[in-house]
């Protein structure tokens, strides 16, 4: 009986893709275009009806299979590093201090600064030997607004920059103490595509608190949370609880207890103001959203923290997904289709990623219409053993060898309490 499971199982893993299999479609319409390499966009209703990570989507042209390739939007890369603070003192009064800058160029940086409620400003110049002839870049404004709950920023937005060595001047209530050196964030120049999984207008004031609830499909990637401020308050800065838990019951672990919440954290920020003759302006209205994906529907509720101030109500919040594109390779504009809902497969091995290279953004776009069922679909045939598919009889069967042993226990019981005369 193991051996037999054993190989259905393995017959299972590797189930092959049928037409007949599948759930549902969705044909595609490519543009009349002499490009062979063609992409469409995934979007959120396709990872919300096909199988986990996309396991079960296959494309076929006049039936027959067409390898794909997906590409994700990336992110920029973030390589965060550090220099320490040369030459740190003070001169007419002001906090300075020189820095070595890596080969490469570079543009916004961060000082690390441990000083609360400050508000100063940092002169910047450049050189390409530490002590020949400066550059001045220009006059940057940093502040820690604590105190009015308006936040902290302590990021130098400079231009692009290929310096071997910056000079810094800091008028303001900041001692060298006070200064660990800085950090710059080299990002890759590719700028991340997002789509909108769901969007919502503003939700109810509870208590010190604004919430915010959405409910997305199983399965769909959420990768930020962007926030449109109304026009009041003018000025914020304030902590955000993200919670996401699953709203189906059989979203449960093997043992039956209910999956646990994922939380994550970010902050809202936007000031525009002018104190002490300084102009500050710094906004960062969006973050990542937590790695939660469910194989049911999730409720996620988002709590923007109040406190005493003017409630924060904002005009929409988006949930985002990074574009994803579906490539190939196009043989003809007619005849394509997705295909997908068949949990038996798992995800396709093409190597077509080894042998073309697809620009997204010089390909021909195509376009997944409108899901409809498959008109020849038909149940996968049921390959589990007989006694998983009928487990009753199994449990009839046990009770008849458990009756049969008790009827054989008693007879013997009978024969040695009366023997044979």
């Amino acid at each position: 009986m193991k051996r037999l499971a054993a190989f259905l199982l393995l017959a299972e893993a590797v189930a092959l893709p049928d037409l007949r299999y599948f759930r549902s479609e969705r044909p595609v319409q490519i543009p009349a275009s002499s490009a062979t390499h063609t992409c469409l966009v995934v979007d959120a209703n396709l990872f919300a009806h096909a199988a986990p990570a996309l396991a079960d989507v296959r494309l076929y042209h006049d039936r027959t299979e067409t390898p794909y390739l997906i590409q994700t939007s990336a992110p920029p890369a973030v390589r965060e590093q550090t220099m320490a603070a040369l030459n740190l003192g003070t001169r007419g009064g002001q906090t300075v201090f020189d820095a070595a800058m890596p080969a490469t160029s570079y543009s916004d940086l961060r000082l690390n600064v441990t000083g609360k409620d400050f508000l100063a400003t940092v002169t910047v110049s450049g050189s390409q030997q530490q002590s020949g002839p400066a550059t001045r870049i220009g006059a940057f404004t940093i502040f820690d607004l604590s105190r009015q709950r308006l936040g902290r920023s302590t990021v130098l937005h400079l231009p692009t920059l290929d310096f071997r060595f910056l000079h810094f001047r800091i008028a303001g209530a900041l001692h060298p103490e006070q200064i660990g050196g800085l950090a710059i964030e080299q990002r890759s120049t590719a700028k991340p595509i997002y789509l909108t999984v769901a969007k919502t207008m503003p939700a109810a004031i509870k208590g010190r608190s604004t919430l915010i609830e959405f409910t997305v499909p199983a399965q769909v990637p959420v990768e930020r949370i962007e926030f449109v401020p109304a026009r009041t308050p003018a000025n914020f800065s304030r902590d955000v609880t993200v919670a996401v838990t699953a709203t189906s019951p059989n979203e449960q672990s093997e043992a039956g207890v209910p999956p646990q919440t994922v939380t994550s954290y970010g902050n809202l920020l936007r000031v525009h103001t002018v104190q002490d003759g300084r102009a500050i302006d710094q906004e960062h209205l969006d973050f990542d959203g937590p790695q939660a994906i469910f194989d049911a529907p999730a409720k996620w509720t988002i709590t923007i923290e109040n406190g005493d101030d003017a409630p924060l109500v904002p005009s929409a919040v988006r949930l985002q997904m990074l574009e994803r594109d579906l490539c190939f390779e196009a043989n003809g504009a007619n005849g394509y289709s997705l295909y997908y809902g068949d949990a038996a497969l798992s995800p396709p091995r093409y190597d077509l990623g080894q042998l073309v290279h697809f620009r997204v953004q010089d390909a021909a776009r195509a376009v997944a219409q409108a899901e409809q069922p498959n008109a020849e679909y038909q149940p996968r045939p049921d390959a589990r053993p007989f006694t998983e598919r009928h487990p009753v009889l199994l449990w009839i069967a046990l009770a008849l060898v458990v009756a049969l042993l008790g009827i054989l226990a008693f007879r013997t019981a009978r024969t040695e309490t009366h023997p044979a005369s």
